[in-house]
């Protein structure tokens, strides 16, 4: 099959799939600034060490590590904007062709794009919360607490230690990979895109769906379960499956 071939059979699979699901990873934001975690000469986790960066354990031993190193990380894609990626698959919701986005993501971006069915599976960047009363607060006050020194920064209700609502190392997974996870049994079709898919348990949901898609630059573990690979970046394949789809729907 040639590689033009490949963007007209998934758009063949998207129009005949009753329902379509996207999971994505670190390789979709990456057109938006933020680097990933895992490519070879600019993933994060080439630099530190994810165990230590974004880990419970440091969170509560060693709060001030932690706030110097992983609540930075977090904060740096607090301004960050959706790229032609995001804005695509937002689309291709509004019209009906895929049914959610499930992401490993934390910056936000998918519902920036207006994106409206968003599980995020490994938290968000938007707020905090107390492990004590759970209020929920802005993740800019925490910030602003940890800017003026107070680390760990404190609830004001109840003095608890507030933290981000993010899943680090250590956590269990949130409701919304319950969700996610019902999501894909019940879906047709899951179109990967930007993910190495080597991070449990998100790793498994592929293999919950009949047919997949895997949009990446490099290999993943589910690449000989797949209907159709892409490796290029995820704006460049998305732009032209989706031309694809517009020839036929106007033919």
């Amino acid at each position: 099959m040639g590689q033009e071939d490949v963007y007209e059979k998934v758009a063949r699979l998207i129009e005949n799939s009753k329902k379509t699901v996207v999971l994505t990873g670190a390789g979709i934001s990456t057109e938006s600034g933020i680097p990933d975690f895992r490519s070879p000469g600019t993933g994060l986790w080439e630099k530190m060490d994810p165990m230590e960066a974004l880990s419970t354990r440091v969170l509560y031993n060693d709060p001030k590590k932690f706030y110097n190193n992983g609540f930075k990380i977090l904060l740096s894609m607090k301004d960050a904007k959706p790229n032609k990626s995001h804005y695509i698959l937002a689309q291709l919701e509004q019209d009906g062709f895929i049914s959610s986005v499930i992401t490993q993501n934390i910056d936000n971006l998918h519902q920036k794009a207006g994106s409206k069915k968003v599980y995020e599976v490994h938290g968000q960047t938007r707020t905090g919360s107390c492990t004590n009363c759970g209020t929920v607060v802005p993740i800019d006050l925490l910030e602003v607490k940890v800017s003026k020194g107070e680390i760990p920064p404190k609830c004001d209700k109840c003095n608890g230690i507030l933290r981000p609502d993010v899943v680090m190392f250590g956590d269990q997974m949130p409701e919304d990979f319950e969700k996610a996870w019902l999501e894909a049994e019940d879906s047709d079709l899951m179109i990967v895109i930007g993910s190495s898919l080597t991070v449990s348990p998100v790793n498994f949901l592929p293999r919950l769906s009949k047919h997949l898609v895997i949009i990446n630059k490099s290999e993943t573990p589910e690449d000989r379960r797949a209907d159709a690979i892409i490796r290029e970046s995820a704006g460049e394949a998305l732009s032209k499956i989706v031309r694809y789809l517009k020839a036929a729907q106007q033919g």
